[in-house]
């Protein structure tokens, strides 16, 4: 055979080895293509697709007058992709880290830091090794410094923009408002109670990426814009609510009390103006306040509201024209015969002369004459005009865990419990319950309802719909309300319990309230509740102020009546408030009788 020429047998082998790699190959793209495309097409979405949420703007918490209590700043939570880094971005890494203050070895670990080992479901470490494609470096890069660390150019360093929640006064309103915890979920307040409309809606986008993890913006498939949360006005007033806080910081700083509550409502709508309690805490370290300081005390703790009970028996007898402001009842006797049984009354802290007119039973604050007025109108319907009064239900304060108070039905009465009600013992209320109970004189006959937010606004400021004062119940005729408001003004002068919140000029009504704590059950003679509900001017009331201190010490180791503790801090608030609500002084408010008032009750 020649020597040019192959032999067949190699030829042969050649061609089979070279059909066998074709067919191998045209095996392997079948399998690929046609067998097994659908799972392997589904590992290529997976890795190409992407779905980003894009997060909505939660609305702002307002004041009545549009200040900011509650805002959401906008915030790029910063982040490396280890696989991306260049060599020739190494020398910009100490610039980067004094921008977002991270120490240079943190960040140098962050960055060489490229796999990990995979974890299952239940947290237990597989031992396949997986790269880390993303992994965080700060979550509170402001725009313009991630707009710097832009400039920066630094490949693999990006991130997401976030919405963090932040309270530009700090603790002001902070039981009003509430918060938003470090998982972006409403703890409490306003933030829990109106999240609906808040919390906007979250948009979303479909589209993919390149091998770098970069979005193929021209592959966008779908795309859902976010819709950003609507803003609540709140009737808070910042300017009050800043009065309150510095009010409640000086009764601290005094009487170093266990509790102490401030509430100043709108007369005539019941709207809340400001509301602060002591103990408080700071809405942006709200993380570090212990729970029972973030509790609000004014709808959730209850205490013996003291004197300031004694407005239901007197307005009561009044309306059921039992009594005219004028008629003296005896206040002298320790005893009194009721139902056919002598009980024993609660002294008063003086002895009495002489018989009391119901204006002096008031403006002297008769344990013995709150208890016979109560008699005058029996167990069932003295109840009733307590309960009408709001107390032993909720005020229907929207949020926060509010409690009812106590006032059982006469049924569950003990024999002398007709002599201890009507003088503010035997019975329980939150600080509300007492602030709205003196509403119902100052609105003219009317429970009101604690209303608290005025407007609900859209992104585009503009209002979706807006809240107006809630009557509850008509409790006591104008008469009856405007007859209280003559013997309560009295209270305030040098007639009365009160004269430490008299103001020059002005018609100031009230009542004050000391009630002994029970310790242990048993009723203290040091530790008391000092307690001050009123409103001004008596004639034509703008504002209501309850004044409640839970355990004052007083320097020298006085008594905290209601008078010491309280009642200079409703002076002081109402004297803030005049400039500032332009409230001016009314002509004089006489005290008119029942028989005067007959013939506008026809």
């Amino acid at each position: 055979m020649s020597r040019g020429f192959a032999s067949n047998y190699r030829i042969v082998l050649l061609a089979g080895v070279v059909f066998l790699c074709f067919a191998a190959v045209g095996i392997r793209l079948v399998d690929l293509h046609v067998l097994d495309r659908d799972r392997l097409v589904s590992f290529v979405d997976r890795v190409r697709d992407t779905f980003v949420i894009q997060e909505a703007r939660r609305g702002d918490i307002l004041d009545a007058r549009g200040d900011i209590l509650a805002t959401s700043r906008s915030l790029i939570v910063l982040g490396v992709d280890p696989q991306v880094l260049r060599e020739e971005d190494e020398s910009k890494w100490p610039e980067l880290a004094r921008i977002i203050d991270l120490p240079l070895s943190e960040l140098e670990r962050i960055f060489r830091t490229r796999t990990r080992l995979r974890t299952d479901p239940t947290g237990v470490e597989d031992p396949e090794v997986v790269p880390i494609r993303w992994a965080k470096l700060s979550d509170t890069v402001e725009e313009s410094t991630y707009n710097r660390i832009l400039d920066l150019g630094i490949r693999g360093v990006y991130g997401p923009r976030t919405y963090r929640r932040t309270y530009p006064h700090n603790s002001r309103a902070a039981h009003i408002i509430g918060f938003v915890n470090r998982e972006n979920t409403p703890a409490s307040g306003i933030e829990a109670f109106a999240d609906f409309y808040l919390r906007g809606q979250d948009g979303w986008r479909e589209s993919e990426r390149d091998g770098l993890r970069r979005e193929l913006a021209q592959f966008r498939s779908r795309e859902v814009p976010a819709t950003d949360g609507y803003s609540i006005v709140l009737s808070i007033d910042s300017a009050i609510q800043r009065m309150v806080d510095e009010e409640l910081s000086a009764i601290a700083a005094k009487f170093n009390p266990a509790k102490a509550t401030i509430i100043v409502s709108d007369a005539r709508s019941g709207f809340i103006l400001g509301l602060g309690n002591y103990p408080t805490f700071n809405l942006n370290e709200f993380n570090t306040a212990p729970l029972e300081v973030q509790r609000n005390i004014a709808i959730t703790d209850q205490l013996d509201p003291g004197s300031t009970f004694k407005i239901v028996s007197a307005a009561a007898a009044l309306e059921e024209r039992l009594v005219t402001p004028d008629t003296r009842i005896d206040c002298t006797s320790e005893t009194v015969v009721y139902n056919g049984r002598t009980l024993k009354l609660i002294p008063d802290d003086h002895r009495w002369a002489q018989p009391l007119t119901v204006g002096e039973i008031i403006s002297k604050s008769s344990n013995r004459g709150a208890a016979r007025l109560a008699m005058k109108l029996g167990d069932q319907r003295f109840y009733d005009y307590a309960r009408a009064f709001g107390f032993g239900e909720p005020a229907g304060f929207p949020f926060g865990g509010e409690i009812r108070g106590m006032l059982n039905p006469p049924e569950r009465w003990s024999g002398i419990d007709i002599t201890r009600i009507p003088a503010g013992y035997s019975v329980a209320a939150t600080p509300l319950q007492i602030h709205y109970g003196m509403g119902v004189i100052a609105s003219g006959g009317e429970l009101m309802r604690p209303q608290i937010i005025r407007e609900i606004r859209d992104s585009r400021n503009e209002t979706v719909y807006s809240f107006g004062g809630v009557s509850r119940r008509r409790v006591i005729s104008p008469d009856t309300a405007r007859i209280m408001a003559a013997m309560l003004e009295r209270v305030a002068s040098s007639e009365g319990t009160a004269l430490r919140a008299a103001i020059t000029g002005y018609q100031v009504a009230g009542k004050t309230g000391t009630a002994q704590k029970l310790i242990n059950g048993v009723y203290s003679n040091r530790n008391h509740i000092g307690s001050f509900s009123g409103f001004f001017p008596a004639s034509d009331p703008r504002v209501v102020i309850t004044v409640i201190v839970d355990d004052g010490k007083v320097p020298a180791g006085g008594t905290a009546y209601g008078s010491v503790v309280a009642a200079p801090s409703f002076k002081q608030l109402a004297e803030q408030l005049i400039p500032y609500l332009d409230i001016k002084p009314p002509g004089p408010l006489p005290i008119r009788t029942l028989a005067a008032l007959e013939g506008g009750r026809r």
